[in-house]
């Protein structure tokens, strides 16, 4: 079966690589567990096995068939047929607590993680296989230049953790770019939830055009005067500050 390129798929075929995230995993029965986009099934079977049930979601209905048929000598699998990006979490949860793993695709990638975030408080952790790029952009400290929007949403609500490298050789059809592992494992602070709407107001202003003041970029939004109160410099850029500090933005907006 060929990779859906309109799907992003690129297939994980080292078995290496499949154990050692299964195990970074550790996956544990009784846990619901929900895999976004099985693909052929590489991390399916193991998950599976370890915890006797699983569900996961697979936009590839061409994949479907496949999935069910094989699942059956493995545990029980529940499919969801659809696009991630418009699947309620936080129903899907029905009570429980979430582990959500995947292999995302590149080129949804963040529009996914933002997604996610909004089901941050029925999600335990997340494990994910990403652009290595994007996992280093996930982790930025401020101060650094890759440090952005992505960053701040992430880490103000999750501890952020890279895990490994996955090289090229990796997959089927071997992508352009090297992969990485990342883990996030949310907060549940009722106080950063609450601050989540006003949180992104905020970053989407402050790095529309990342070489602008605070001053400038957040007109109409905070004034000098209250981006002062909370202890920021107005003449800053966004990349200078701390996820702490947009935090306090965020609360006097």
């Amino acid at each position: 079966m060929l990779a859906r390129k309109r799907f992003g798929q690129n297939f994980l075929r080292d078995q290496g690589v499949i154990d050692k995230i299964v195990r970074a995993i550790d996956p544990q029965p009784g846990q619901h567990v929900v895999e976004i986009g099985p693909g052929r099934g590489a991390m399916t079977w193991p998950l599976l096995k370890a915890l006797g049930e699983l569900t996961a979601i697979e936009i590839d209905r061409d994949l479907v068939p496949l999935l069910r048929e094989q699942s059956v000598a493995h545990g029980q699998l529940s499919i969801v047929e659809a696009d991630v990006l418009t699947v309620d979490f936080t129903a899907l949860a029905q009570g429980r607590m979430l582990r959500v793993v995947g292999n995302l695709p590149y080129n949804i990638s963040t529009p996914m993680l933002f997604h996610l975030l909004d089901h941050a408080p029925v999600i335990q952790d997340m494990h994910f296989m990403l652009q290595r790029e994007v996992v280093e952009r996930m982790a930025a400290p401020h101060g650094d230049k890759i440090y952005g929007r992505l960053s701040v949403a992430l880490q103000a609500r999750c501890k952020v953790e890279k895990l490994f490298r996955v090289m090229p050789g990796s997959f089927w059809p071997v992508p352009k770019v090297e992969s990485a592992i990342v883990r996030l494992t949310p907060l549940h602070d009722p106080e950063r939830e609450r601050l989540a709407v006003p949180l992104e107001r905020v970053l989407r202003s402050a790095f529309a055009q990342r070489r602008k003041t605070l001053s400038n970029s957040l007109d109409g939004v905070l004034d000098p005067v209250t981006i002062a109160s909370c202890g920021i410099r107005p003449d800053s850029r966004a990349e200078q500050v701390s996820v702490e500090g947009f935090l306090k933005l965020a609360a006097a907006l």
